[in-house]
């Protein structure tokens, strides 16, 4: 069977029966068809340093079935991920190529699903993973931060809006640029937000966070629905939905974000989700329950959030010091 075919309704099942987001498919199918096109002989399998460097490659495509899918070629295919580098000279991180993997292992599954003679999944173990390092900023660094846009302006006053909400919501950019104005209530200064997993979950809006948005919105002209907008680059076409055209993308909002962090001249480069680590580090350190943290992360998983437990050392070390001296006293 035509594995392009095949991929296409692996696709759309998970758009259909498990309800998964159009960006978990986009990059989905970004990992499918780099394993097809490996397969084809688009991709030289393994890569040279030349041969990366000079793109896909120049052979021509040609129909690859699920029988092209042995142990062999999925080794081959690993190995063409551990060696690729861009035309930038970057190799893909450890996690990336898990991304891929974990992709494959998911068609996989749904092929066999379909009585489908196909390699195990089981069979395709993972690369085990660089530890991550959890980038934050202390409190201080975070309310220095919030002082680097100029609110004199309509971008100056958006982006301060932006990064106090950020802060005070710990949301994904991809959560933030998608929201409208109408979702927010000023009353009870919460939100909900539909994040990863389609999983809805509720969100809140500390009193200067509800103080900045209401100000930048008060300044609004237009009639865009979305939350945040941009103030430059190309004009709407005509007949273009003005209110989608003029929304600020993930990108913009991680390009400002650098932008102050650098004007800030803070030690540690910090993007959004530099600023989600540091809401949730702050809400730890200040005593919040881990389960009530995951819940406001959005995350499935406990274990998710348990990366952010190394700022609780400290305060152990000092629970320690202060209760096991006591002890060898008495």
């Amino acid at each position: 069977m035509d594995l392009a075919a095949l991929i296409k309704d692996f696709l759309e099942y998970l758009e259909i029966e498990r309800n998964v987001s159009q960006l978990t498919i986009r990059n989905y199918k970004h990992y499918l068809e780099r394993f097809r096109a490996f397969l084809s002989g688009q991709v030289p399998s393994p890569p040279s340093s030349a041969e990366v460097h000079g793109g896909a490659g120049t052979k021509a495509d040609h129909r690859v079935s699920v029988s092209n899918i042995t142990p062999e070629s999925i080794r081959q295919y690993r190995l063409y991920l551990s060696r690729f580098v861009d035309e930038d000279d970057i190799s893909l991180k450890r996690v990336t190529q898990n991304y891929h993997l974990i992709a494959l292992r998911s068609f996989l599954k749904y092929l066999l699903k379909r009585d489908i003679a196909v390699v195990a999944p089981e069979k395709i173990d993972l690369p085990k993973a660089e530890s991550r390092s959890v980038k934050f900023l202390e409190r201080e660094q975070v309310d220095h931060l919030l002082q680097m846009p100029e609110i004199g302006t309509p971008e100056g006053l958006r982006d301060k809006a932006i990064l106090e909400v950020l802060f005070s919501t710990g949301l994904r950019v991809s959560e933030l640029v998608h929201l409208n104005r109408d979702q927010i209530n000023f009353t009870s200064k919460e939100f909900g937000v539909i994040g990863k997993g389609r999983r809805a979950r509720v969100v809140f809006l500390s009193d200067s966070a509800c103080e900045w948005l209401d100000r930048y919105l008060k300044n609004r002209d237009d009639d865009s629905k979305a939350l945040f907008i941009r103030y430059s680059g190309k004009k709407p076409d005509e007949g273009e939905n003005v209110g989608e055209s003029l929304r600020l993308t993930a990108r913009s909002v991680q390009r400002l974000v650098e932008k102050y962090v650098k004007k800030g001249r803070l030690p540690i480069k910090i993007t959004p989700h530099g600023l989600r680590h540091s809401f949730a580090t702050d809400l730890l350190s200040a005593g919040a329950d881990l389960r009530a943290i995951q819940e406001m992360l959005g995350h499935k998983n406990v274990s998710t959030t348990q990366i952010y437990t190394h700022i609780t050392n400290p305060q152990l070390k000092q629970i320690h010091e202060k209760f096991h001296h006591k002890a060898d006293i008495l």
